[in-house]
């Protein structure tokens, strides 16, 4: 059984290249649970992560595919939450969403990533978003 914790946020072309990025292990592995999270950061209204459009998109793919779905949420810094689930089920694996950088900031991950990278033992998988290089 392989377990991976699937960090999203509200960009949809960023969940579909995570769920792309961990689609082929999840379908061949021998029991496979992906917990995905959502982190909200500032949610005065009382928002569920079964309202993010992103995560509902990335749980009918995964669920269609035989994998085991858990939504999962939090509220506070995302780097913290993250690792804090991680620990707390045990998972086999992160896939965080990367940012399209400038050319110097390239040297460096998010601060959310790198926080979760230099944060844990565990294998951190970053992907990069589906858009193309104009925006779209």
């Amino acid at each position: 059984m392989v377990r991976v914790l699937l960090a999203l946020d509200d960009d949809i072309p960023q969940a579909h290249a995570q769920t792309n990025a961990i689609e082929d292990m999840v379908e061949t592995a021998t029991g496979a649970e992906v917990l995905i999270l959502h982190v909200f950061s500032d949610n005065p209204e009382g928002a569920s992560v079964h309202q993010v459009e992103a995560v509902r998109e990335v749980q009918d793919r995964l669920e269609s595919l035989g994998v085991d779905v858990r939504l999962l949420e939090a509220s506070g810094s995302p780097s913290e939450e993250i690792l804090a689930a991680a620990e707390e089920h045990d998972v086999d694996q992160i896939a965080v969403g990367g940012r399209k950088r400038s050319p110097a900031g390239k040297a460096l991950f998010g601060s959310v990533t790198q926080d979760v990278i230099l944060g844990t033992h565990r294998p951190v998988l970053v992907c990069g978003s589906e858009e193309g290089a104009d925006g779209t």
